[in-house]
């Protein structure tokens, strides 16, 4: 069970790796020097950069959203000598629907895509929580 947590995590470090990658270069671009700012946070950085360069940021963002109530879920999960079987195909599901998100999110970014998978990945956190409950009441 916790593999896919394992792995959860080393593709949001994978997404900090992209993110600074792109935004770094394009703040360059854009002309902002990190020296310079004082007291600003990322989201300012919307207004000067393009789009794509912000797509990898938002969804870095977004792992570090959602992802701590699965990282929570498959801990009790863990504990409860319940991670096997439908538990760990459901968090190894849910680790692929994230990672897809991601992959969506940063390149191709519409919306309406990124939005079925994140109702999907939903769908499966939810159905790990209830195993969750089922196994702690």
């Amino acid at each position: 069970m916790l593999q896919p947590v394992v792995a959860l995590i080393a593709w949001t470090l994978v997404m900090l790796g992209w993110m600074l990658a792109t935004r770094l270069p394009a703040m360059t671009r854009a002309g902002v020097k990190l020296s310079a700012l004082v007291g600003s946070k990322a989201a300012d950085a919307d207004r000067s950069l393009p789009a794509e360069a912000q797509w990898k940021a938002h969804n870095y963002n977004h792992l570090l959203e959602q992802p701590v109530l699965f990282y929570a879920v498959c801990g009790v999960i863990a504990l409860t000598g319940t991670g096997y079987g439908v538990n760990v195909a459901l968090a190894w599901i849910y680790v692929a629907l994230r990672v897809a998100h991601s992959i969506w999110q940063a390149t191709v970014n519409r919306v309406s895509v990124r939005f079925y998978l994140f109702i999907a990945s939903s769908l499966v956190l939810s159905a790990l929580t209830l195993h969750a409950g089922l196994a702690v009441f």
